[in-house]
């Protein structure tokens, strides 16, 4: 019996293959998109998945300024921030936060999602959003998918 096959391979830096991919967020609800985002990132849709590397895509999402909420959220989902000094607490509607910077709601949303450490630091530095349908990553050549397919 050949007991190498009960050997659990782990992937490592040097092992693991990362793919460019590109995301269309326009008529995407913003929490179902960010959590198959925050998978992709996390690379637990690929079979050779470890949970304490970095094995996940590099992410590139396009037109997040159409983005969707259900519901009244638009009015009553609130993005508070405090200044650290007291009665320094601020906070914005996601109306208003799409006005000032559309793809702040975008970046909170899966990063939220992801680990709070420095593999959670290091995924999100793999994520790229873009308010309109123009990004910088030409030359990776991002194979464009539909979130709708990932399983």
């Amino acid at each position: 019996m050949n007991t190498l096959s009960y050997k659990t391979i782990s992937a490592n830096p040097s092992t693991v293959s990362k793919e460019w991919v590109l995301i269309d967020a326009e008529n995407e609800i913003l929490g179902r998109m960010a959590s198959n985002v925050a998978v992709l990132l996390r690379g637990k849709h690929k079979p050779n998945y470890t949970p304490h590397v970095d094995c996940g895509d590099n992410v590139i999402i396009i037109n997040a300024e159409k983005i969707r909420l259900t519901g009244k959220k638009w009015d009553a989902k609130e993005y508070i921030r405090h200044s650290g000094y007291p009665g320094g607490q601020r906070s914005l509607t996601a109306k208003e936060l799409m006005a000032k910077k559309p793809t702040d709601m975008v970046e909170k949303a899966i990063k939220g999602m992801l680990p709070k450490n420095k593999l959670g630091a290091d995924l999100f530095r793999n994520l790229f959003v873009y308010a309109g349908p123009d990004h910088n990553q030409e030359a990776q050549k991002p194979k464009k998918i539909n979130l709708n397919t990932i399983r």
